[in-house]
This record gives structure tokens, sequence and C-alpha cells, in this order.
């Protein structure tokens, strides 16, 4: 993988939808998720953090997952782009998974979050320390959900 944002279609170097995190993460969580003004590039490509989105619908799948998070599930832009973001967590995390979202959904954002993810391979790995929040528009409209992590190990 090259440092450059992926060249394809899609949100990697939209600076519409870096807006949208950006903004949404201040508003809904009540700090800088990075430090203005956001660069889409090093977002996309260098960010030291695990960085996705999910749309809003009703099995939500990602829109966004940067190169770290493409780099801990093991997809890069084009596998996971449009893969249900439940297939993240395995069956049995799943009920927990859906609990945090229902309660992000509800409070606008969760801060502390702890749990297990799979990768393509198989391989499970822990989520330390994320926070998820809605994604909200200007007009307050919802337009999905992301999610940070900075720290993350084999399980």
């Amino acid at each position: 993988m090259s440092d450059e944002p992926h060249p394809g279609p899609g949100l990697a170097g939209d600076p519409g939808f870096l807006r949208l995190v950006v903004e949404s993460h201040r508003a809904v969580v009540g700090v800088p998720l990075v430090p203005a003004p956001p660069d889409a590039a090093w977002l996309y490509a260098r960010a030291p953090f695990a960085l996705l989105a999910h749309d809003g619908g009703a099995d939500p799948r990602f829109i966004y997952a940067n190169r770290t998070a493409q780099a801990c599930f093991e997809y890069d832009w084009d596998a996971i782009v449009g893969l249900p973001s439940r297939l993240s967590a395995e069956a049995p995390e799943r009920a927990a998974r859906q609990r945090l979202l229902d309660a992000v959904a509800r409070d606008g954002f969760a801060t502390g979050y702890r749990g297990v993810r799979i990768a393509r391979s198989g391989r499970r790995f822990w989520i330390e320390d994320g926070v998820v929040w809605q994604l909200r528009r200007p007009d307050g409209s919802v337009a999905g959900q992301a999610a940070v992590f900075a720290a993350w190990r084999d399980a």
C-alpha cells in the first residue's frame, strides 16, 4: 500500500466527508478528533489511529476505513467499503456490539469502548479505549456512525 489516498471513487479523500467526521466528533463528543485544519491524506494514510465509519442503513455497511483500520482488519479499501459492519465482530460478539451501537444512537456517543473484533484472516483482536459517535450533518440528521481507536492487541 502506498501513502497516498485511495485513487478511486469513495470517501478516502473527500473533504466534505472529512468535515462531517471531524465536525461531528467535535460537536457530539465535545473534543477535537484532530488538530485543525484536518488533512484528508494524513487522516487516511498516516494517522496513528484506526478510523472507520458505516452508513445508517438497517444493516450498516462500512463507508470509510483509513489505512490503520484496514491493517487491523486485514482488508484493503475495495474489500472493506460496502462490507456489512456487523462482520467486523464474530457472531458471539455481535450482541455486545449491537448494544454499543444502540447506546450511541440513543446517547450520541460512547467512550472507553473495549471489545473483540475479527480480521479477514480470522485473527481476533481487542479494541481498547475506542470512541464511537453519530455522524451528524449540519441539519442534525444522522449519516451513520464512526469509530476511532488507537490501541489494539491480539486476543
